[in-house]
């Protein structure tokens, strides 16, 4: 799959201002989710790469399958697009928009493994400490993993805490070698 990010890059923040001025961040998340799943499609992907199909053409048949179930504005995303061949970057434009809009709304989506299943009640303290620490309101997945074997990973973006056993074993494999 090609890397479309930087393709990506300005629809993802012209989409994302729209949204800011109007109030609708919401709306285009689901607008841009519902175009990347139509071109998710293999049938939908294999009609937009058709050379015998007009551009035109194209950008009708994909307005007339996203009407009603997307506002206008975002028809008109989706007839830009392929006005300029840029239809297969919509994943990517989704996916920068949903991040222009984490930063915007102070949220990140943090993922914290642990080797055995975590108290509700420690979960509660968990997140509290990471919301504090990251200065955001945080959106928790929780996962389980034996092979850490104890201890836990936290996952926010860039940013990786890993005080597994696990983690602290290779940290010590590491200072031996060396």
């Amino acid at each position: 799959m090609a890397d479309y990010s930087t393709t990506a890059h300005p629809y993802a923040k012209a989409v994302f201002e729209l949204a800011r001025d109007s109030g609708g961040y919401k709306a285009w998340s689901d607008a841009l989710q519902a175009i990347a799943a139509l071109f998710g499609d293999a049938r939908v992907a294999a009609l937009a790469t058709n050379p015998a199909l007009s551009r035109t053409d194209l950008a009708a048949a994909l307005a007339q399958a996203l009407s009603g179930k997307v506002p206008n504005e975002a028809v008109s995303l989706v007839r830009l697009l392929v006005e300029n061949g840029r239809l297969p970057a919509i994943a990517a434009i989704a996916e920068q928009y949903e991040a222009l809009r984490a930063e915007a709304e102070r949220r990140v989506e943090v993922e914290i493994t642990s080797a055995a299943p975590v108290e509700p009640a420690q979960q509660d303290k968990l997140a509290t400490a990471v919301r504090r620490k990251l200065a955001r309101d945080v959106v928790i997945s929780w996962k389980t993993d034996p092979a850490l074997i104890g201890g836990a990973v936290i996952r926010a973006g860039d940013l990786v805490i890993d005080g597994s056993v696990t983690g602290e074993l290779e940290r010590l494999k590491t200072a031996v070698v060396q």
